[in-house]
């Protein structure tokens, strides 16, 4: 199956950059992604470009890089960072915390494992997440510059950044402060966020899962505290219970909400890969988390619409994807967030989301999975 599922992820990988990738403003040297297909002329014309789609396409593209390496992906990955800093115009970074945290986890691997150089991005927007940490306020640090909205999203890629970049103690007490703050005891599963006047924002979102899982599993790599190892084998567990539907991950959505499934599918992967420990729990998470992003993509994989021979993937992995069209409702952005199209399928976000997933599935069949026990 290794070698299907690179082919898969190959398809996946082709039918973003048919479909959506262009220069910025014909500047040569540059590439974005185009936010929807078919797309409306402000979506062409760059006017929408939504950064942290862009950070996780940047992301995507290395994990091509990594599978099958070529001097045209190592290019292409130039200029798609190219493009984020001149399309940004301000510089690398903006006002939102998660915004910068996924930019930064996309070009430090970019950097590690491509040996793109990103040193002055990744020291601009490790200070930005360092310094955010606001103890004093009720976080973790803010969803965005000047909020007393501490959540999730901001505060697990910060972590995760922080932690590859050796800030380890920071990563820890971030950590830390998730598990005491934003789990829900009764599920196991990780809230929202929390406001400055305590009250919870009790909505579980896939990705925060992701984030969380990201974050305490690079911690038990890095730091070996068993405590990391335990709440990975307990969220993996309220996923898999309380998240998917005959194993698949189940829901989705276009706007933001298209990247979350995907994004969960990543940091399974990751649990399934690198998660230490040779105790029954430890061996039960890894195998349950590569059952999970494999029976997904096999789901996402065999609803997909085929398009000019380029797969086309479903908001809801587990039901037939629709073919987008240019209807009165497309994606905008709106109180800090991007909301759907009518047809989701159109977004960027699902479509990367749909590629993730592949990339996912790829590398736990490469590592050996499904495992016999």
């Amino acid at each position: 199956m290794q070698r299907e599922w690179s082919a898969r992820a190959d398809a996946a990988e082709e039918a973003v950059i048919t479909r959506h990738i262009r220069r910025v403003w014909g500047m040569p040297g540059t590439s974005l992604a185009v936010v929807a297909w078919p797309a409306v002329r402000r979506e062409r014309m760059f006017l929408s470009w939504h950064y942290w789609w862009q950070a996780n396409l940047i992301n995507c593209t290395v994990d091509a890089a990594e599978r099958n390496p070529t001097a045209k992906r190592r290019r292409r990955l130039g200029r798609l960072i190219r493009g984020h800093r001149f399309r940004n115009m301000s510089g690398w970074t903006n006002s939102y915390y998660d915004d910068m945290a996924w930019l930064a986890l996309a070009l430090e691997r970019a950097q590690r494992m491509q040996l793109i150089d990103s040193r002055k991005a990744l020291v601009t927007l490790e200070s930005q997440l360092f310094d955010a940490w606001s103890p004093d306020s009720g976080g973790g640090i803010p969803w965005r510059k000047h909020s007393d909205f501490f959540n999730t999203p901001a505060n697990g890629p910060a972590g995760l950044v922080l932690a590859r970049l050796g800030r380890l103690w920071r990563a820890q007490s971030m950590a830390d402060w998730i598990d005491e703050t934003l789990r829900d005891p009764e599920t196991g599963l990780i809230f929202d966020g929390i406001r400055g006047d305590g009250a919870i924002e009790r909505n579980f979102y896939s990705y925060c899962q992701g984030t969380v899982l990201s974050l305490e599993t690079e911690l038990a790599v890095r730091m070996g505290a068993p405590r990391h190892r335990l709440r990975v084998h307990r969220l993996v567990d309220a996923i898999d219970e309380r998240l998917t539907r005959g194993g698949v991950i189940r829901g989705g959505g276009g706007g933001d909400g298209g990247l979350f499934n995907g994004l969960l599918a990543r940091y399974l992967a990751l649990v399934a890969l690198m998660l230490p420990g040779d105790t029954p729990e430890d061996v039960r998470a890894r195998q349950l988390a590569a059952q999970l992003v494999l029976a997904s993509a096999e789901a996402a994989w065999e609803n997909r619409l085929q398009v000019e021979e380029l797969p086309l993937f479903g908001k809801d992995w587990s039901i037939p994807a629709q073919l987008p069209g240019l209807g009165s409702g497309i994606a905008a952005f709106s109180g800090g967030s991007v909301q759907p199209s009518d047809i989701a399928e159109r977004d960027l976000s699902v479509q990367l989301g749909g590629w993730m997933l592949m990339e996912s599935a790829y590398l736990v069949s490469a590592a050996g999975y499904p495992k016999r026990r």
